[in-house]
């Protein structure tokens, strides 16, 4: 007997048509985010060693604009339709439904997947005519997207199971994503940092995906792609872990 995938297929579209919905807001506004800080960046710091030999300032700085956004989004997509189904009372049909706690964790994640995919993909494409970025190894970058996307899209949904209210998912980007991401190596080389705010950044998960998403494009990163692989994919295990656990278990979603 075949397995019915209908009860997945069905969370994934609820999500996708969900932010699909407010394509404006989930893709276009990203997007416009990160050509202004391209603008701003590069015009700044032109000229800047980017600490990569024969890639431009403006060349180093598109891929972790890049991965900025789909780290932010791809955490904003399952934080806020989990606390928003909360908050409305509607996360009682889902959990009436005959769906398992993978089904809800994959569906949550696949359309998390898409949408920083997708501002991912608008980015390097309205870049394209200003920096022509090189893809050294596909396989490679292909890889930290999904770890990137799927840790953050896990962590989302932690935060989303633990929120009451949208207050709570801001303290979360305020307080955690949005300094992590900053200080992860996006404008900058970690090589140019102090020793003790260089040993700092090799503790920061986020500094592994976005280097290691440079090294898919530039074929070099400041530390091994495989150092960064196996840190997003033990980030990933974790973060995945906690939140199919905690959906299974129906912690602070049946209250």
């Amino acid at each position: 007997m075949q397995p019915d995938h209908r009860g997945l297929l069905t969370v994934v579209q609820k999500e996708v048509r969900r932010f699909w919905s407010v394509i404006g807001q989930t893709v276009t506004a990203p997007v416009i985010t990160a050509l202004l800080f391209l603008l701003v960046f590069s015009h700044v710091l032109e000229g800047r060693d980017s600490g990569y030999p024969g890639v431009a300032y403006t060349q180093f700085l598109v891929p972790g604009l890049m991965m900025m956004q789909v780290l932010q989004n791809a955490f904003a997509n399952t934080s806020s339709s989990i606390a928003q189904s909360k908050i409305m009372g509607n996360m009682v049909f889902l959990l009436m439904a005959p769906l398992s706690a993978r089904d809800l964790f994959v569906g949550y994640i696949v359309a998390a997947l898409l949408r920083s995919t997708l501002v991912a993909a608008v980015i390097f494409v309205v870049t394209w005519p200003i920096v022509g970025l090189p893809v050294s190894h596909p396989f490679a970058l292909l890889a930290i997207l999904l770890l990137a996307a799927g840790s953050m899209g896990s962590l989302g949904i932690i935060a989303g199971v633990i929120a009451n209210k949208f207050d709570h998912i801001a303290a979360f980007q305020n307080f955690l994503i949005m300094p992590l991401t900053f200080l992860s190596g996006v404008f900058y080389s970690v090589h140019g940092l102090p020793d003790f705010w260089f040993e700092a950044s090799l503790f920061n998960p986020f500094f592994y995906m976005i280097d290691g998403f440079r090294y898919g494009f530039f074929g070099v990163a400041d530390v091994s792609i495989w150092r960064s692989l196996a840190w997003s994919l033990g980030f990933f295990a974790l973060s995945s872990g906690i939140a199919i656990a905690w959906l299974a278990s129906g912690y602070r979603l049946r209250a």
